[in-house]
């Protein structure tokens, strides 16, 4: 038999919060060719606009590159104080002398690391980019490889990197969403380096340049991440904040000016942090469900989900979310916990159905022989 069942508390979070379905477009209009908005804690999607159509990333395509260079530190293979040369290979296809973003470093100086660092995410320098790459993969088609197979491994399934520094090229291309994800990754999981991304100007060479993120001047608690622009690309950005404990992860691209830039990406996430609320519906451990247990010692066992189940809701859709726990059962004892015995879903109206799996949350021992075969007898009699 199957049973599919609602749980009371969580049919009273159902009427109380409503829907968490991710925003259609219908929810929010925007300028921007690409966007995502997402939620840190929960990575649920908010809102989408060709989420998932690769693009040209421009300059975003440097979180990549902090990212393996952000690994290599916490993982103790280099060091802030480690330098690292500027060639001349560096100097003439990322410094002034290309006409591209700059941190302004002399060809064949060694520079530290951290201040590479500063170079790459405040200067969006193209020249500190290419010194980190050669300096790490002994080259940057080497390191690009490396770029677009470490970002298979954190999701990103359709990027492919052919420089580090975004350097318009056909094949080189990414999605709003594998942004989202990549500027996840670095706040959660890098969260020690992640400071960076929050200073407004540095000095190198005696030349002062401010950070180019717009939002970090808003008063809106953002703290990074990186700008984008390129003929190909339009102007982008990957941006994130936290206001009252929650943290949003903005992604646009394809705007048409430095203003429009800004000005949509403060309206998107404005309206995130207005609109959107994250909700606990279950805390790691509890109990969803008791299950009827067949041949047990005890007749019922509870059903418990292992991790906590968050999701983030609008605060307007307070209705059609549905709750439901599904096993096959009754459950033939003996039964162990953590055993895996079914699945909690949680469906809204255009939205993806969510799914968790639910476990024993006790051991159920199995009756002995005498009571087996009574049970066996009783449901012979029966039928139940």
């Amino acid at each position: 038999m199957i049973f599919s069942l609602f749980s009371r508390s969580a049919i009273a979070l159902v009427l109380m919060v409503g829907s968490f379905t991710a925003a259609s477009a219908s929810a929010f209009e925007t300028k921007a060719t690409h966007a995502v908005l997402m939620d840190g804690a929960t990575g649920d999607i908010l809102f989408e606009k060709e989420g998932d159509v690769l693009m040209a990333p421009a300059s975003m395509t440097k979180l990549m590159t902090m990212t393996l260079l952000f690994e290599a530190l916490k993982e103790d293979r280099l060091s802030l104080t480690d330098t690292m040369i500027v060639s001349e290979n560096a100097w003439r296809r990322g410094g002034a002398a290309s006409g591209s973003s700059t941190m302004f470093a002399e060809v064949n100086s060694r520079i530290p690391v951290e201040d590479l660092i500063r170079g790459v995410i405040v200067q969006s320098g193209n020249d500190a980019c290419i010194a980190i790459a050669e300096g790490m993969s002994g080259s940057e088609e080497t390191f690009a490889q490396e770029m677009t197979r470490r970002g298979r491994e954190l999701g990103l399934e359709r990027a492919e990197f052919r420089n580090s520094t975004g350097w318009p090229h056909p094949e080189h291309l990414m999605t709003a969403r594998d942004l989202a994800v990549l500027a996840r990754h670095m706040i959660y999981d890098l969260n020690d380096y992640y400071p960076y991304y929050d200073e407004r100007e540095f000095t190198w060479n005696g030349i002062t340049q401010s950070n180019r993120n717009p939002l970090l001047y808003m008063n809106m608690n953002v703290d990074g991440l990186k700008t984008g622009h390129t003929e190909a690309s339009g102007y982008g950005l990957v941006a994130s904040g936290e206001q009252n404990g929650r943290r949003l992860i903005l992604v646009v691209n394809g705007l048409t000016s430095e203003r429009e830039r800004s000005e949509e990406s403060e309206k998107l996430l404005r309206w995130g942090f207005r609109e959107f609320k994250t909700y606990d519906l279950y805390a790691a451990g509890e109990v969803v469900e008791n299950a009827e247990v067949w041949q047990g010692v005890y007749d019922l066992v509870p059903l418990v989900v292992a991790e906590d189940v968050k999701l983030t809701l609008t605060r307007a859709a307070r209705r059609d979310m549905d709750v439901s726990v599904n096993w096959e059962g009754p459950i033939p004892a003996p039964i162990k916990a953590g055993q895996e015995i079914g699945t909690l879903t949680i469906a809204a109206p255009n939205a993806p159905t969510r799914q968790f799996p639910i476990y024993a949350g006790a051991n159920v021992d199995q009756i002995g022989l005498f009571g087996r075969a009574t049970s066996s007898l009783l449901q012979m009699i029966t039928g139940e």
